[in-house]
């Protein structure tokens, strides 16, 4: 396998090829995924000056038989922009084969335990066999996650529940490249109410702050005190 390294309207010298081959060795990359099929380089430049300080711009494609991972970075010269690139590879290709590793560790799932931990999954009765749905007016009520779906109802492909501690936001939009995803979800250290950073049109960043409704919550609060009796 050889890496393919190209420009997008700016051209390539030999030098940073070089160090391309120096900077992502392949005896590493494969030991950490010995299913890559290619690995691809491209470097663009960005012509407005306003961005001068991350003109530069690398983005690393690292295909196999499993997902494809990417890792790009900006910096004021391609050199820098790679080296911060292939951190961020380096990181990504860690946390899946540490993935995988403890996927092949993890222990199989008696019959009983599968409702417990496969959302939907079919509950077993005393034979054996498939125990039928609770009906409720003739209407089949089924489990999916946390959520009891009566009939058709809203299909839950997922659900996951992280524990997080407080950060900040610059260390939300570190975690987002870091895991390459285009927003990720955080506990804000300073008002302690969830938020979200998201990817927005070229290098920018939006955040969402969501903060309870103090009117609403004093409404769902139940009225203190009894009935009183005549």
């Amino acid at each position: 396998m050889d890496i393919v390294v190209k420009g997008r309207k700016t051209e390539v010298p030999e030098r940073f090829r070089k160090h391309v081959a120096e900077k992502l060795k392949l005896e590493k990359i494969q030991k950490l995924d010995g299913k890559v099929i290619s690995l691809d380089v491209e470097v663009s430049k960005e012509p407005n000056p306003r961005q001068a300080d991350r003109c530069d711009r690398v983005e690393i494609t690292l295909r196999s038989r499993g997902p494809v991972i990417r890792a790009e970075a900006s910096a004021n010269d391609p050199y820098a922009a790679l080296d911060l690139a292939a951190e961020k590879l380096d990181a990504r290709l860690r946390k899946q084969h540490d993935k995988r590793n403890t996927r092949r560790g993890a222990r199989r799932l008696t019959a009983a335990e599968v409702p417990d931990h496969v959302p939907g999954a079919a509950t077993l009765n005393g034979n054996g066999h498939a125990a039928p749905d609770e009906q409720s007016d003739g209407v089949p009520t089924k489990k999916i996650g946390s959520l009891e779906v009566k009939g058709e109802g809203p299909l839950v492909v997922r659900e996951k529940t992280h524990v997080a501690s407080p950060m900040s936001l610059d260390q939300a939009l570190y975690e987002m490249e870091l895991v390459g995803h285009d927003f990720y979800l955080f506990v804000d250290s300073e008002t302690k109410e969830p938020s979200v950073v998201y990817r927005r049109h070229a290098y920018d960043y939006g955040v969402i702050h969501l903060s309870t409704d103090p009117m609403v919550t004093q409404a769902q609060q139940p009225a203190a005190g009894g009935t009183l009796g005549g």
